[in-house]
């Protein structure tokens, strides 16, 4: 059985379509739900947990209708939400704590879980400051150890990373990662970051205006579509002309010339290129293609016959 099963998912505002027949089977994992803001994701995540209803369409979490089940889905998934929403004059542990009771912990096995939520994001040393002094780093470990307090099957994140400096991005993808590995909970990483998905996901859905664009493994977006990446000191135009003039698709990215790697006689045709023009070669090598890549088109070269 999948983690979550959506059939044709709609669910329509006054002015707008948030998601648009949506139909996809989510895996175990650690799941990244991507697409740019205002792409749905947010609207799936509050639908998923029972708080928002759909208009059309059906919806599977755990096995339990949310609609319907809505209290027993949120006692068995976790939740990050995206904005700041912690109360500033608490101090963490009671903050955890206190989200473990709503769980329906008892208040000595509540403090316990608290503590231990917090050893578990890396605040146990500051976990009895409020968190009104906290860092937005810190907050975000706040909001992600109130999501594991009840020991979980899922956790629902959504922007983890909202607000965080490229260091602090880093430690919260580690951990998230860790947690998924380590704890053997499934994880949906509700991001408009690809990059942030491709680096510890191991599941990809992309939405893009409340539709499925491609729900498929990490792996298989990133080895599917190979490309030569060609550098040259000088002469890139005239490069990319030859290219294309002997039939090869070429795209631009800054200085690089992305060629599809189609067999290995694109090799001989591109160094062919580069002699006949006598460029000076600085870098010809085979890449894969990032996820970001796979969701947009690539600039073509014009070639004026």
């Amino acid at each position: 059985m999948a983690l979550i099963e959506i059939s044709g998912l709609t669910k329509r505002y006054p002015r707008v379509t948030a998601l648009d027949a949506l139909t996809v089977d989510v895996q175990s994992g650690i799941v990244g739900l991507v697409g740019a803001n205002g792409a749905g994701k947010s609207t799936l995540i509050k639908i998923l947990l029972g708080l928002v209803a759909p208009t059309t369409g059906q919806v599977r979490i755990l096995g339990l209708d949310p609609a319907r089940d809505g209290d027993q889905v949120r006692a068995r998934v976790g939740y990050m939400p995206e904005h700041d929403c912690l109360p500033p004059d608490l101090v963490a542990a009671e903050f955890v704590t206190h989200l473990a009771r709503v769980s329906g912990l008892p208040r000595a096995a509540a403090r316990e879980r608290a503590s231990e939520a917090l050893r578990h994001v890396g605040l146990y040393e500051e976990r009895y400051r409020q968190i009104g002094g906290y860092s937005t780093g810190m907050k975000q470990r706040v909001k992600l150890a109130q999501a594991l307090v009840h020991d979980p099957d899922l956790l629902l994140l959504d922007e983890p990373t909202n607000g965080l400096d490229p260091a602090g991005r880093e430690a919260m993808l580690t951990l998230i990662q860790r947690i998924g590995t380590e704890f053997n909970i499934s994880v949906v990483v509700c991001s408009h970051l690809l990059g942030e998905v491709e680096r510890i996901c191991d599941w990809l859905v992309a939405i893009d205006a409340g539709r499925l664009l491609r729900a498929d493994r990490v792996a298989a977006m990133t080895v599917q579509r190979d490309v030569l990446a060609i550098e040259v000191d000088e002469g890139t135009d005239e490069l990319a002309k030859g290219l294309a003039e002997l039939g090869l698709t070429v795209g631009r990215e800054a200085r690089l010339l992305l060629v599809p790697l189609e067999s290995d006689e694109t090799y001989d045709v591109i160094l062919g290129v580069v002699a006949a023009l006598d460029l000076p070669l600085h870098r010809l090598d085979q890449r894969r293609h990032r996820v970001a890549e796979l969701f947009t088109e690539p600039e073509v070269v014009d070639v004026v016959r």
